[in-house]
């Protein structure tokens, strides 16, 4: 079991509180985005902006521009982004899980259907990919495409998997590393680039965002299985009822008797719900999701030593801070 979590020097419990007024600048930016859409696409766009969260991504960016050299204007521009880009995978994520809430409202395509909500996502993946040319550096551009990519295939790859009783969890791995740890790696990785820190640099906290993204990964699969929608804030159970093996599931299916496993397994080839009701019925099922809690505390505490690399400071200690704030919200999915 890793240590406990150092005690804040700062009242910021929640890390992101330090970059406050850079996330300020970061929401700032984004409402000017939504002025670059067609006077017609404007509202959508700006529907989308006011429901999508913390901005973690953004905040990742900032941090680590903080702790390799100081904040810069780049930092806040990769920040909208790749906030953009993660906002256009809400939106088609919401269409792919017939999601109808998330942040306590309606979702797109709730409130205008899945075609217009799929051209809307579509934009946002379109315009956050033209504004990385402003970089004017190729290498960037790549990066950031390539990171919308993954980003794609990883939902891709996991839609094709729906009820396949194949996938191992190596497959699961891969999937959510695409899917969103991609864009927390491309944030601390790219935020490192920017801060012209050396590559060893840049890839030790590249690794660093891609291990908290999969461990927060983790933690949502969880919470869709544990968590109340009243508290959250979203639709769930929605894992189950589209088929998805998340690690939960998986580490079920591995420790459950021969008779459960095959029930389990006749209802997946069946493709009939995997409500709640079916799983809570098995012993082993509170076991595996310790199980996938403990996996995810174990990325959390290696990606601390990725951390290494930093010299002290309030932005690098925010960053360790991070993985303490998620560790203490997968503690609590613990049943």
């Amino acid at each position: 079991m890793a240590a406990s979590p150092p005690t804040p020097t700062r009242s910021d419990l929640f890390p992101f509180d330090l970059v406050r007024p850079q996330l300020e600048r970061v929401e700032a930016a984004i409402r000017e985005q939504i002025l670059a859409f067609d006077p017609s696409v404007e509202p959508y766009v700006d529907y989308v902006c006011n429901t999508s969260g913390k901005r973690i991504r953004p905040a990742l960016a900032i941090l680590v521009g903080g702790a390799t050299g100081g904040v810069t204007d780049q930092h806040i521009q990769m920040g909208v982004i790749l906030e953009l880009i993660h906002m256009a995978t809400l939106v088609h994520d919401d269409i792919i899980d017939g999601a109808t809430t998330r942040r306590m409202v309606p979702t797109a395509n709730a409130k205008w259907g899945n075609a217009l909500s799929i051209l809307l996502g579509d934009a946002l993946f379109s315009h956050a990919l033209t504004l990385a040319t402003d970089f004017n550096s190729i290498d960037i551009c790549r990066k950031v495409g390539n990171s919308a990519r993954d980003v794609c295939q990883g939902e891709m790859i996991q839609t094709q998997r729906r009820f396949d009783l194949s996938l191992s969890k190596e497959d699961y791995f891969r999937i959510i590393e695409m899917k969103t740890g991609v864009l927390f790696a491309a944030a601390t990785g790219l935020a490192a680039n920017l801060s012209g820190v050396d590559a060893a640099t840049e890839a030790k906290l590249y690794s660093y965002g891609m291990k908290l993204g999969t461990a927060y990964q983790i933690y949502d699969d969880c919470l869709d299985l544990v968590g109340a929608e009243e508290l959250v804030g979203k639709t769930l159970r929605t894992d189950l009822a589209k088929g998805k093996l998340t690690l939960p599931i998986l580490n079920l299916l591995e420790t459950a008797s021969e008779a459960q496993r095959t029930k389990l397994n006749k209802r997946i080839l069946e493709q009939q719900p995997l409500d709640l009701s079916v799983l809570v019925g098995i012993a082993e099922y509170e076991g595996s999701i310790e199980s996938a809690v403990d996996t995810a505390l174990r990325l959390l505490e290696e990606s601390r030593r990725d951390l290494d690399t930093l010299d002290d400071s309030i932005h690098s200690e925010a960053l360790a801070q991070i993985t303490w704030f998620l560790a203490g919200l997968l503690d609590k999915c613990r049943r």
